[in-house]
């Protein structure tokens, strides 16, 4: 069982950055691939982008693609994700998950375990 905890949410200006860390649990970290979500108010949850297990490959939505940049250290045990050039549009609790799946899949479904979540808040 893995356990994840992710920090670094906050209030930004639009334009501005924030980078979100991910830290999770146990000794198998390097065999998950790892997505972020975000869920805003009203809304369902979203896939934001995910890494392979080596971290050699990443995926992105489209809305985020330029702007944010997923990235894990297996040796540390913790995912990444840099947004940049912020806009309103992605506010919302963001969530790192876990999958057990070898192929990288952004279905919510297709994830196994989950972060509580941190709030970005982007202000224009």
């Amino acid at each position: 069982q893995v356990q994840l905890v992710e920090s670094g949410g906050g209030l930004a200006q639009a334009g501005g950055s924030l980078r979100l860390s991910c830290a999770a649990s146990g000794r198998t970290f390097s065999t998950y691939v790892m997505g972020w979500f975000r869920q805003a108010p009203g809304k369902e949850r979203e896939f934001v982008a995910a890494i392979t297990r080596s971290g050699d490959t990443t995926y992105y939505t489209g809305s985020v693609k330029g702007r944010f940049t997923i990235s894990r250290d297996n040796a540390r045990n913790t995912v990444y994700l840099q947004m940049n050039s912020l806009k309103p549009e992605d506010t919302a609790v963001y969530y790192c998950a876990a999958s057990r799946t070898v192929i990288v899949r952004s279905s919510s479904n297709d994830y196994d375990y989950w972060g509580q979540g941190t709030q970005v808040t982007v202000s224009s």
